[in-house]
């Protein structure tokens, strides 16, 4: 009998008897493997559900479809950051705070300072990672729990935003700030409004949507948030599934000291998606005042939770190393077809937050038996 023979189980008469160590997969156990199957059995539920009870109320519709997945876009670019973090083994609960923080660090500098409004959204930016960068390193350096660093830093954060905007607004909103950044080409082109304008003038053209008593379509173009968001999941989507980063990110998550081990830089991933996260809760903060015109204290409250539901239903392991970008953002669909769906029906706006329980529990108890499923398989 041969090596080959012998590692294959193979007998001498060459009958098989395959090794349970390669043994095929079926598709059915390949798919039940993926972590965004729940999400996105979740998001064809959703639809279905209000395609029966709001499918003529005008929520499908082009101008519909726009209010939910800019909703939805929202949160998924919190959710992309909160999602390789988690799969990373770590939280982040400063993430609605930096949001709120990350408005005011743009607002005041334009407002109040005379900054151009390039310059304070690079601030912004730059302050937000800087805060990142802190996070990651005072959980690397200090080993303290994740949860308990940012945790101070959400109350931290929620206290400057205050601070900073009584002090230069003599209250809690700086407004007047949107039409500043219109006026930036730099920042107007990455932030302010939408895009793609001619994609539906031409379908008004057509007949295929419809048109406003001035003749212009009910939908202008695409907001510059969803644009965003598509762009984020899929370089994060594509990093975390292709990369040595994202193999990195896994293995950190799964077990750091396994990773140190064999020459993971466990302590540079983890602060990188903290920073990563702080981008993502900026790029947040920095659109939201494009699109309102204003920068509150009170933007981004408990965006971290709504965060880290929409990351668990997409399949993300709260112990970390497995998780889903796909997963995630889908998971924030239905966050946001929810969220505007159920203003077309009749049912009472509060139960969106009952919803929301309901989901994370049963996304936990879903992934808790999938998981088990594929252990047993082993």
């Amino acid at each position: 009998m041969t090596v080959i023979e012998e590692t294959l189980g193979m007998s001498k008469a060459g009958d098989a008897s395959p090794d349970e160590r390669v043994r095929r997969l079926t598709a059915w156990h390949l798919l039940m493997g993926r972590p965004e199957l729940g999400a996105i059995a979740g998001a064809i539920l959703v639809f279905g559900l209000f395609g029966v009870f709001a499918g003529d109320s005008g929520m499908f519709a082009i101008d519909g479809v726009m209010n939910w997945a800019q909703v939805a876009a929202y949160l998924g670019i919190l959710a992309v950051g909160a999602c390789l973090l988690m799969v990373g083994g770590e939280f982040d609960l400063s993430m609605g705070s930096m949001i709120g923080f990350a408005g005011v660090m743009v607002a005041a500098p334009v407002m109040y300072l005379g900054w151009p409004a390039w310059v304070a959204v690079i601030f912004a930016f730059a302050g937000a990672m800087a805060l990142g960068l802190l996070n990651g390193y005072l959980v690397v350096r200090t080993k303290l729990p994740s949860f308990i660093v940012t945790l101070a830093f959400m109350f931290i954060l929620r206290g400057l935003t205050l601070v900073l905007s009584t002090y230069f607004a003599n209250g809690t909103i700086i407004s007047g700030v949107g039409d500043r950044l219109a006026d930036d080409p730099i920042v107007r082109t990455l932030f302010v409004g939408s895009t793609g304008a001619w994609i539906f003038h031409g379908l008004a053209s057509l007949g295929w949507i419809e048109v406003l008593a001035g003749g212009e379509p009910v939908v202008n173009g695409i907001p510059k948030v969803i644009l965003w968001w598509v762009v984020l999941g899929a370089v994060a989507a594509f990093v975390l599934a292709r990369t040595r980063a994202g193999n990195w990110i896994r293995t950190v998550g799964g077990d750091a000291n396994a990773a140190k081990n064999v020459g993971v830089p466990v302590k540079r991933v983890k602060i990188s998606l903290f920073v990563f996260t702080a981008f993502c809760a900026c790029l947040f903060g920095v659109l939201q005042v494009a699109d309102v015109g204003s920068a509150a204290a009170d933007r981004g409250l408990q965006k971290e939770f709504e965060a880290i539901i929409a990351v668990v239903i997409g399949g993300t392991l709260l112990t970390g190393g497995f998780g889903s970008v796909v997963g995630a953002c889908f998971g924030a669909l239905i966050f946001g077809v929810v969220q505007i769906g159920i203003s077309f029906t009749n049912i009472n706006s509060d139960w969106y937050r009952v919803f929301l329980g309901a989901m994370l529990l049963l996304a936990v108890l879903f992934n808790h038996y999938i998981r088990g499923r594929a252990a047993a398989g082993k």
